[in-house]
C-alpha cells in the first residue's frame, strides 16, 4: 500500500492569493467606509462654514469653501439676540432630555424586568398591551394629552413637557427582550443570598447592564433633546421653549437671518455630539454584547 504526499508546491500561491485579495478587499472596505463618513460629515460641515459666514457669502452666487473672514463674533451673537432667549432655551432642553432620559430609563427597565422575570399569569396580556400602543399614531393621543395637561395646569412647565413622555412601549419592549436573555444564574445566586426582586434588579441585573443602559441612554437624550412639536404646543410662552423651538423662531416672514440659524444649529448640536463621543463605546457593546463582564 503506497500513500501519496501531499503537494506543498501550490500552498504558498494559494496564500499569496488568498493575501492578496486580503488586501484589496480590506482596501475596498476602508474605502467605502471612508466615503459614507465623508458624506455624514458634509452636513455638518456646512453648519460650521455657514456659521462663520456673513449673510451675503451664503446666499452669493460664487461658492466658498472657507469663509473669506472667519466671523468669530456669530459665536456670541445667539445669546445677545432680544427676539429668542437662546441661553435660557439650551437650559430648558437640558433640563428636559435629562429628566426624560432618567426617567425612561427607570421605569421602563423596571417595567421590562417585570414582564422579562416576575413570574404573573397576565404577564403576557400586559405585554401585549404594551406592544398595541406601539400601533397607536402619536396624533390619535395628541390631543388628549394636550387636554389632560392643561386641564392640571401644567402648560408652560417642566411637568407638562416631561411627564407625558416618561414612558415609552417601544423602550419597554427592547428592556424586556433584554432582559430574557440575561443568564438566570446570576439573578438565582441573587435569590440564594436573600435578595428580593427589586434587589437582584438593582445590585446584579443594572451593574451588568450598563453597556444596554447606555445605549437606550445615547438613543433617549437624542429623541429628547430633538422633541419639536410637543414642546411646541406646551411651551408657550418664550420662557419654557427648548432650543428646537427657539431655532424656529429665528425663521419668520420678513426676515430670515441664515448665519445666525446655523450658529444656533451648530450650538445646538454641540451636546448631541459630545453625548455621543462620550458613549459610543458603551453604545457600540450594548448592541453588540450582553452586558456580563468577564
Amino acid at each position: 500500500m503506497t500513500t501519496t504526499a501531499p503537494d506543498v508546491r501550490k500552498t504558498p500561491a494559494k496564500n499569496a492569493k488568498k493575501k492578496r485579495g486580503g488586501i484589496i478587499g480590506n482596501t475596498g472596505l476602508y474605502l467605502a467606509t471612508g466615503v459614507a463618513a465623508l458624506l455624514f460629515l458634509i452636513p455638518f460641515y456646512l453648519i460650521v462654514r455657514n456659521a462663520l459666514m456673513t449673510d451675503p457669502e451664503i446666499t452669493g452666487e460664487n461658492w466658498k469653501w472657507f469663509p473669506t473672514d472667519i466671523q468669530w463674533g456669530n459665536i456670541t451673537e445667539p445669546f445677545k439676540d432680544e427676539t429668542v432667549d437662546f441661553g435660557r432655551a439650551l437650559w430648558n432642553s437640558w433640563v428636559v432630555a435629562i429628566l426624560h432620559t432618567s426617567g425612561i430609563l427607570l421605569i421602563c427597565s423596571l417595567a421590562g424586568y417585570g414582564l422579562a422575570r416576575i413570574p404573573y399569569k397576565h404577564a403576557n396580556k400586559v405585554f401585549y398591551g404594551v406592544l398595541v400602543t406601539l400601533m397607536i399614531p402619536t396624533a390619535v393621543t395628541f390631543v388628549p394629552s394636550f387636554v389632560l395637561v392643561s386641564s392640571l395646569g401644567w402648560v408652560d412647565s417642566y411637568r407638562g413637557l416631561i411627564i407625558p413622555g416618561l414612558f415609552s412601549g417601544f423602550t419597554c419592549f427592547l428592556f424586556r427582550q433584554y432582559f430574557l436573555g440575561f443568564p438566570k444564574e446570576l439573578e438565582e445566586a441573587a435569590r440564594v443570598d436573600g435578595l428580593s426582586y427589586w434587589g437582584a434588579y438593582w445590585r446584579v441585573v443594572v451593574p451588568n447592564s450598563l453597556n444596554f443602559f447606555a445605549a437606550m441612554a445615547t438613543i433617549t437624550f437624542i429623541s429628547g433633546w430633538n422633541s419639536f412639536l410637543w414642546p411646541l404646543v406646551i411651551g408657550q410662552d418664550p420662557s419654557a421653549w427648548t432650543i428646537q423651538v427657539a431655532l424656529s423662531a429665528y425663521m419668520t416672514n420678513q426676515t430670515v437671518n441664515y448665519h445666525l440659524i446655523f450658529m444656533s444649529t451648530a450650538i445646538s448640536i454641540l451636546p448631541l455630539v459630545l453625548v455621543f463621543l462620550f458613549l459610543q463605546r458603551w453604545l457600540v457593546q450594548g448592541i453588540a454584547q450582553t452586558g456580563i463582564k468577564g
